[in-house]
């Protein structure tokens, strides 16, 4: 027994039988003018045109490249006066449209945006992981940057050695937790230089602001090391939790403090919530500097 379609597929081949009009006989020029300019826009900019140039299938984009050439035949066929052949030639283009489509399948597509994704992340963690080792130079390259390199290094090559095997969805969670580490170690390394840090806040605000993000960063790097380590209970390891709770209670103490207006206070116990986060990730089996 035959499949449902993908809800995607469905509506691309409604748009195409939608391209087909009516029988050769009871269409006249102006009628076959129209499907003419229809066809083409199945052909050239429909959501079925862009899912075959999205899927990257060789034979979709055949289909359509052949669409293209019949979609031409038929133009010069109605330029002659020859409905028949005309009306013939557009219902043929729009069939292969419509094979194009369903070859062009919804979970290729989904593959190929994966892919690009994935792709787009490893060139981040690459350029940060560049200025990770740069700033580490600048700094003496201290043991705790190294040691931050290191981690970092081993995510990005169980992410590229998962991606290679095809498992994008298990490579995902590696690139992201070498992609927030490199961002954690540039922000703590940067951090350390207090004259730098004396002149980049205008105000108490700005600091609390930009602590808040830094913790924030934090809680995300926790969610990534947890994807795939969580047992099927949804239970953090062993060691997590206590850390990961003190830093959310000191976060809620913070952000009363600022409210109230004490952004200096506020500041401090962030900065305490970030040491318990860091405590917390490196529980999790992920070294970052901190």
């Amino acid at each position: 027994m035959s499949r449902p379609a993908h809800p995607m597929l469905r509506a691309a081949l409604l748009a195409a039988w939608l391209a087909i009009g009516l029988p050769a006989a009871a269409q006249d020029a102006a009628q076959l003018t129209r499907r003419l300019a229809s066809v083409a826009t199945l052909i050239d900019t429909s959501s079925v045109a862009r899912q075959i140039d999205a899927s990257g299938d060789a034979a979709a984009r055949g289909k359509r490249d052949s669409a293209r050439l019949i979609h031409r035949e038929a133009g010069v066929a109605l330029r002659a006066g020859d409905a028949a052949t005309a009306a013939r030639l557009l219902d043929q283009a729009t069939r292969e449209m419509m094979d194009g489509a369903r070859l062009a399948r919804p979970e290729q597509v989904a593959d190929e945006k994966a892919r690009r994704d994935y792709s787009a992340r490893l060139d981040s963690v690459r350029a940060l992981l560049g200025a990770q080792q740069r700033i580490s130079q600048e700094k003496g390259a201290p043991a705790q940057a190294a040691e931050a390199t290191r981690s970092i290094e081993q995510q990005l090559a169980q992410a590229q050695q998962l991606a290679a095997a095809g498992k994008l969805d298990a490579a995902r969670p590696a690139i992201d937790r070498a992609y927030l580490a490199a961002r954690v170690s540039i922000e703590t390394l940067r951090r350390g230089d207090t004259l730098v840090r004396s002149l980049h806040f205008a105000s108490p605000r700005e600091e609390y602001d930009y602590e808040l993000d830094r913790n924030e960063t934090h809680r995300m790097l926790i969610d990534v090391v947890l994807a795939d380590r969580r047992d099927a209970s949804g239970v953090m390891p062993a060691g997590m939790q206590a850390f990961v709770d003190r830093a959310a209670a000191l976060r809620g103490n913070a952000e009363t403090q600022a409210r109230s207006g004490d952004h200096g206070a506020a500041v401090r116990t962030l900065e305490e919530s970030t040491r318990e986060l860091v405590r917390a990730i490196r529980a999790g089996g992920l070294y970052i500097p901190g």
